[in-house]
C-alpha cells in the first residue's frame, strides 16, 4: 500500500514508537538513533527517565516520517538486546483519543533532510527569487520619535523549489521580523538583518515545501504530488510580477504554523545548503 509523507511535523500514532526497558548508559540517544535509523529517517528521539512508580531505567519515544518504517522497525526491534544486555520492549503507540494534534510544517533544516532521503541530493534544487527589505512601510504612518527609540527589521523572501524528474515547480513566500533595541550601533543592526534574511529565506523554503506531498509506493519507489489551495497566488505568479509585490498588504501570505527555526543553526557566513542568491 502506499504511503502519503508531508513536510510537516509527524504527529501519527502509527508513526510513533514506544521504547521501554531502556538500562542508564551514556549517549542513550544516541545509541537509539543508530539502532532505529537502519529503518527509515527518524524525526526525532527522546529518551526520559521512568517515573518512580515505575521503577528504575528509562523509557524512549521515536518519531519516524513514514508508519511504514515504523512498523518494520517494531516488528524487527521488539524482544531484542540491540545494544545493551536485556532485551528492550518497542510498540506502536496507541492513539490517544480525543486529543488532535496540530501538524506543524517542518523547519527547512529539516525540510531538506526528508527532501535528500526520498528524492536524493540531486532530485530537487531550489533558489531565492527575492529577498526585499521591507522594514520601512510600517512606519511610514507611525509616531517618529517611537520609531527613533526601537528600530524593527523586517525582511520578505519568495524561494522557488524544482523537482526536474517530477516537474513540479513550486514557491514559498515568507516574512520575518525582529527589532533592534539600539539601532544607533551599526554592528548590531547589521547583525540582526543577517538573521533576519536567513530566517526569512528558511521560513519561505519551508512554505514551497508545503505544497509538496511525497507518495511512497510498495516498491520504495517516491512518486510527487503538487498540493496547493486555490487561493495560492505564488505559484501562477511570473518572477517580475513576484518581484512587484513589496508592499507587505499587496501580497496574501499564507498563515501556517511553522516549526521553530533554530537561529543558531544558520550560519551567517554561508547561505542555506541548496540555495541560490538571485543576482544583484
Amino acid at each position: 500500500m502506499a504511503e502519503v509523507v508531508e513536510f510537516r511535523v509527524p504527529t501519527g500514532s502509527a508513526q510513533t514508537l514506544l521504547v521501554w526497558g531502556l538500562e542508564p548508559e551514556p549517549g542513550l540517544e544516541h545509541s537509539l538513533f543508530s539502532a532505529f535509523s537502519r529503518f527509515g529517517l527518524l524525526y526525532s528521539v527522546r529518551a526520559h527517565r521512568n517515573a518512580a512508580v515505575a521503577g528504575p531505567g528509562y523509557y524512549a519515544i521515536v518519531k519516524f516520517y513514514s508508519a511504514g518504517d515504523a512498523s518494520r522497525a517494531q516488528r524487527a526491534c521488539n524482544g531484542q538486546r540491540l545494544f545493551q544486555k536485556s532485551p528492550l520492549k518497542v510498540c506502536v503507540c496507541t492513539k490517544q483519543k480525543g486529543f488532535q494534534q496540530r501538524a506543524l510544517a517542518l523547519n527547512s533544516n529539516k525540510c531538506q533532510e526528508l527532501a535528500n532521503h526520498y528524492l536524493g541530493f540531486n532530485g530537487w534544487s531550489s533558489r531565492i527569487i527575492t529577498l526585499q527589505n521591507v522594514s520601512g512601510f510600517d512606519d511610514e504612518n507611525g509616531d517618529q520619535a517611537e520609531t527613533m527609540q526601537k528600530r524593527s527589521v523586517k525582511y520578505l523572501c519568495a524561494v522557488e523549489v524544482t523537482l526536474p524528474s517530477h516537474g513540479v515547480c513550486t514557491r514559498g513566500v515568507a516574512l520575518s521580523e525582529a527589532d533592534v533595541e539600539h539601532p544607533e550601533d551599526p554592528l548590531e543592526f547589521v547583525t540582526a538583518s543577517r538573521r533576519v534574511q536567513k530566517l526569512a529565506v528558511g521560513k519561505a523554503l519551508s512554505h514551497a515545501f508545503q505544497k509538496i506531498l511525497l507518495v511512497v509506493l510498495e516498491n520504495g519507489k517516491v512518486a510527487v504530488e503538487y498540493n496547493s489551495t486555490p487561493e495560492e497566488l505564488t505559484d501562477s505568479l511570473t518572477e517580475e510580477e513576484l518581484k512587484g509585490l513589496v508592499q507587505v498588504n499587496e501580497l496574501s501570505l499564507e498563515h501556517f504554523d511553522l516549526e521553530e527555526e533554530v537561529l543558531s543553526d544558520l550560519s551567517f557566513d554561508d547561505d542555506l545548503p541548496g540555495l541560490e542568491m538571485p543576482p544583484n
